[in-house]
């Protein structure tokens, strides 16, 4: 109000202009941005969130903030939303207890629509989110469902892509470190290299199959018994970048090096691959176009809350590095 009557208007003409309005004529549109300039006026959020319902702020559930992947994932989301001048409200959880607080909180905030990146926990533990008609976009949980569209991440072309590329190079015994024992992801993971393997008309060893935690000690703990095996792989696959780097470090530890002993293929390719000795192969999952992705799928449910949501998925790709190298015939 006390900016309208500086500029002899009204507040809704002042409204108008703060919210990017094309009613308002040029000219009066640049003197009452003028006036908000030399105020430094700040519009009130809150206060909009309250008149119209919306708060222009998208929610975002990751599993843990400490894996790289997803605070670059972050990163590629927020820009996003910024050009579309929205917000991300962020939270990280490990537990289905967590998750829920996590929504009872975004319900407060009233987001606009979440992103569940955590999609190993039980759809009930969101169904507030449901009840209360905000839409959903899970990821990887590959189903949906009335209000929530699905962003799964093509793991069987990626996994495809390495192990062809381990065949090229001459290698016959692969070994896999995977996730969590029980998680959703660990399970569509392990399918897909495996899967992958068989396609590639080689030979699948459930001997040379670990599990990790997708955590670099996970990959430590799992790649000494690994090596242990009398026949053991000349190459290892893991489940994501992570579990890669903590191969490398139990390798290390038993005097094995990498890519001389054995090659090894990550996932994810978190910006640290590129600065590791050596530098890591891997599967990118390229975060960019997953986060459009993810929005894509917001907007679509948006449109129409009441019906079935719709599955994207986001292709994967093999970035070869210097931990891969042909077989040599002692290992073969």
């Amino acid at each position: 109000r006390a900016i309208a009557l500086r500029a002899g208007v009204s507040s809704a003409t002042v409204s108008r202009v703060i919210n990017g309005s094309p009613l308002v004529k040029e000219k009066t549109a640049r003197r009452i941005r003028k006036i908000l300039d030399e105020v430094n006026f700040i519009p009130n959020p809150v206060a909009t969130t309250l008149k119209y319902g919306r708060s222009k702020t998208y929610g975002l559930i990751i599993p843990d903030i400490r894996n790289p992947f997803y605070s670059e994932f972050l990163g590629e989301f927020e820009e996003l939303l910024a050009e579309m001048d929205h917000e991300v409200l962020l939270t990280s959880v490990q537990t289905g207890s967590m998750l829920v607080k996590s929504v009872r909180r975004m319900l407060m905030r009233q987001v606009d629509g979440a992103v569940l990146m955590a999609s190993e926990f039980d759809t009930h533990e969101i169904e507030p989110l449901f009840l209360h008609k905000i839409p959903i976009v899970t990821v990887d949980r590959r189903s949906v469902r009335a209000g929530c569209s699905d962003v799964a991440i093509d793991f069987e072309g990626g996994y495809l892509q390495a192990v062809q590329h381990l065949r090229e190079l001459g290698h016959k015994r692969l070994g896999y470190i995977g996730g969590t024992d029980g998680l959703r992801t660990s399970v569509i993971r392990f399918a897909a290299f495996q899967s992958a393997v068989e396609k590639s008309g080689m030979r699948f060893y459930p001997s040379l199959v670990r599990s990790g935690d997708y955590r670099i000690a996970g990959g430590e703990r799992a790649v000494v018994p690994l090596m242990a095996e009398r026949s053991r792989p000349t190459a290892i696959l893991t489940a994501n970048d992570l579990t890669a780097f903590g191969a490398i470090r139990g390798l290390h530890s038993m005097g094995l090096s990498v890519p001389q002993d054995v090659s090894l293929v990550g996932l994810d390719d978190v910006l640290l691959c590129d600065v590791l000795q050596p530098p890591l192969t891997t599967i990118r999952i390229p975060c960019k176009r997953m986060a459009e992705a993810c929005i894509r799928a917001l907007n679509h449910t948006k449109e129409n809350i009441d019906r079935c949501g719709s599955r994207y998925s986001v292709a994967a790709e093999l970035i070869v590095r210097e931990s891969t190298a042909r077989v040599t015939r002692a290992r073969g």
